[in-house]
């Protein structure tokens, strides 16, 4: 059952990134999250993630500014390694409290409530205009690598932020795509095996054909969305999609997902 969700969901998610703004990563975690625990669930996206941009960095990865790549990327790498920890930490403390609602209890733990808020902050930043438009001068690539590195290597939200500090590093628009995808397979590289070392060979084999058929999904998805893009208004698509983000985030935050 949850092949089926999760690989019709990769295929309509991988499309709806070419013209919603959101990442294949943020919006493919939430299901991933209904069949699995929370912290399996963001190691499982980032790997579809990484799959999903090696493609791109084959074909654009020559392309990238290796200046930027060095301010910006290096730091990126070691902050995405104490993300990851971050991440492993908050999934083994205790919850944060209890509560009843309509008769059943419910819990509060602390690496949802950490997601759920970045959730409603990177769906913020994606809809909000002046939110979005929101960059920085080349001079803090360093801060935006940190920032971006961290919260890559935590919940897997690193686009939004590595677009604002990128936009305004003096790149062309193919310089930009390109190192955008390095760092993103960079932070990738760094945190997949930070996850891997904490769960058993057994969960890593039950995934491997989920992530398989996920992965597949998802590239068949961008290769169809790609021809449907100019049909779909991409501002209509973002406000139904930071939507269901919010309702999603509230659920995971209260503990009812």
């Amino acid at each position: 059952m949850e092949q089926a969700v999760i690989a019709i969901a990769a295929f309509f998610i991988s499309g709806l990134t070419l013209f919603s703004g959101f990442g294949l990563g943020t919006l493919l975690l939430p299901f991933f999250a209904l069949f699995f625990p929370l912290d399996e669930a963001v190691a499982l996206t980032a790997i579809v993630h990484l799959m999903n941009n090696l493609f791109k960095l084959v074909l654009l990865g020559r392309r990238a500014d290796r200046s930027v790549l060095l301010r910006f990327g290096i730091p990126a790498i070691l902050a995405s390694f104490a993300g990851a920890k971050s991440l492993l930490s908050l999934s083994g403390m205790h919850p944060l409290f209890q509560y009843a609602l309509w008769g059943k209890l419910y819990t509060v733990m602390p690496l949802k409530l950490v997601i759920a808020v970045l959730m409603m902050v990177f769906a913020f930043f994606e809809i909000v205009p002046r939110l979005a438009q929101i960059s920085f001068d080349r001079r803090h690539l360093v801060l935006g690598g940190l920032l971006s590195g961290f919260f890559g290597g935590l919940s897997g939200h690193q686009g939004a932020l590595r677009s604002a500090f990128l936009l305004r590093a003096g790149l062309s628009t193919d310089g930009f795509i390109a190192t955008g995808v390095v760092i993103a397979c960079l932070v990738d590289f760094v945190r997949v095996p930070v996850y891997a070392l904490h769960f058993s060979t057994a969960d890593l084999r039950t995934s491997g054909s989920l992530l398989a058929v996920a992965t597949l999904a998802a590239f068949l998805g961008a290769f169809i969305g790609n021809r449907l893009v100019k049909k779909v208004t991409m501002r209509s698509v973002q406000v139904i999609v930071a939507v269901l983000l919010f309702f999603v985030a509230v659920g995971l935050g209260a503990g009812l997902i």
